[in-house]
């Protein structure tokens, strides 16, 4: 029996734009600690460092769905070469700066116009939507996205941080633009697999944000982008407690390897019926799977717990993807995506500084507590919200045999 992901490349293009998104969604992982480690390199400056980081993941969070939204409006290629030249010279204006130690605020405004980077994820996965919707397909599309999404975060990281310093310390930020200058205009390049835009007259100038069932999607995200960005600091905190600070990349790689794994075997999965109640499980297997963490006591017992947390993520992210679909109007499909991914930002940072204080003031054990709070917060948005997620979009849904059980559960 062929493999499903096998076959998802037998359409004419998606070897391309496949390959083309993997490279230019490398510098989502790679830009922020790059940055981290040249400033920490050039200056000694953590707290600079960590400021122009969040600027950059901030300003992505304002300016990214806006970015996706003209997509959606004028097409891939009109946007995205526009909006990267913008990120890419910002880039450069900060490497400069930094190297020759300018005055802070270029910095900051550099890292400003480095947020204008495309969601090159989002773009991908509205390549598969517009190739394969409507088909068992486009699940296992979304599962594979995911899977890349994970192999960036797990080598990314490792490769900037190895560049910046054993090389020299712009090297990371720099391999990062050329990954992000490579992939998106091979990928604009690519202009069969090109979703049709929609005119604003075809698709109304409200923000695909109005939609209810997007505004729980994003509000949920918000909370696990909380749970991701408390992991991660705890980690390298409780790691350099236990007196092997390195050794926390490893443990962060096991996390990202669990959900790869589980992203991997879900693609493979057919389900029958509504998507919501295998979201909600999701959701609420990642809560539970952050109650360990808490009673862990040494790195070894921390990696497991957490690649088995990991298990959990790609799953749900996955089936999040497949809801977007439901929920928000085929002309804002790319605007939708970037939306999620925009709460998950936000997340990460409260997460981040959350996590911080908490570790300051007791300790990196106690740190543990934040992501399991942020887990109990999106299973409490997930449930409140889980009636407006009964209501896809006019036209949207799926299956009519997912249609007729809507409507007995709201018979019901």
């Amino acid at each position: 029996m062929p493999s499903p992901y096998r076959a998802l490349f037998a359409a004419t293009g998606t070897k391309g734009f496949s390959a083309a998104g993997f490279l230019g969604r490398m510098p989502l992982s790679m830009m922020g600690i790059g940055v981290v480690t040249m400033i920490s390199q050039l200056t000694g400056r953590y707290g600079l460092a960590g400021a122009l980081s969040a600027t950059i993941a901030l300003a992505a969070a304002v300016v990214g769905p806006q970015v996706s939204r003209m997509v959606d409006q004028y097409g891939q290629r009109r946007v995205l070469r526009p909006a990267t030249l913008i990120s890419l010279v910002a880039g450069g204006l900060l490497l400069f700066a930094a190297h020759y130690g300018w005055p802070d605020w270029v910095l900051f405004v550099a890292c400003v116009g480095i947020g204008c980077v495309p969601s090159v994820g989002a773009m991908v996965r509205a390549r598969w939507a517009a190739l394969y919707r409507g088909t068992p397909q486009l699940h296992t599309a979304y599962s594979f996205e995911s899977v890349i999404d994970e192999v960036c975060f797990i080598f990314g990281p490792i490769i900037s941080i190895g560049l910046s310093t054993a090389w020299f310390p712009e090297a990371g930020p720099l391999l990062a633009g050329c990954f992000l200058a490579i992939g998106v205009f091979w990928l604009t390049a690519q202009r069969a697999t090109e979703p049709a835009p929609h005119p604003r007259e075809q698709r109304g100038g409200s923000s695909a944000l109005r939609a209810p069932g997007l505004q729980v999607l994003v509000a949920t995200f918000v909370a696990t982008g909380a749970i991701f960005g408390a992991v991660d600091v705890v980690t390298v905190a409780f790691a350099d407690e236990q007196g092997h600070k390195g050794a926390a990349s490893v443990v962060l790689a096991l996390y990202a390897a669990g959900s790869c794994a589980a992203g991997l075997v879900f693609g493979l999965l057919r389900f029958k019926g509504a998507p919501e109640p295998r979201w909600l499980l999701g959701i609420c297997a990642m809560a539970v799977s952050m109650i360990p963490l808490l009673l862990v006591g040494n790195l070894p017992l921390l990696a497991v717990a957490l690649f088995v947390a990991g298990m959990a993520v790609a799953p749900t992210m996955i089936t999040t993807m497949s809801l977007i679909e439901e929920h928000v109007p085929r002309a804002q499909l790319t605007e939708g995506m970037t939306w999620v991914s925009t709460g998950l930002a936000v997340g990460v940072a409260l997460g981040s500084a959350a996590a911080g204080w908490v570790i300051d003031a007791a300790g990196a054990e106690a740190g543990y507590g934040v992501p399991a709070v942020s887990g109990a917060v999106a299973v409490a948005v997930g449930f409140l919200g889980y009636r407006r997620l009964s209501r896809p979009a006019p036209g949207r849904g799926g299956t009519v045999e997912q249609h007729s059980e809507r409507q007995e559960r709201h018979v019901a």
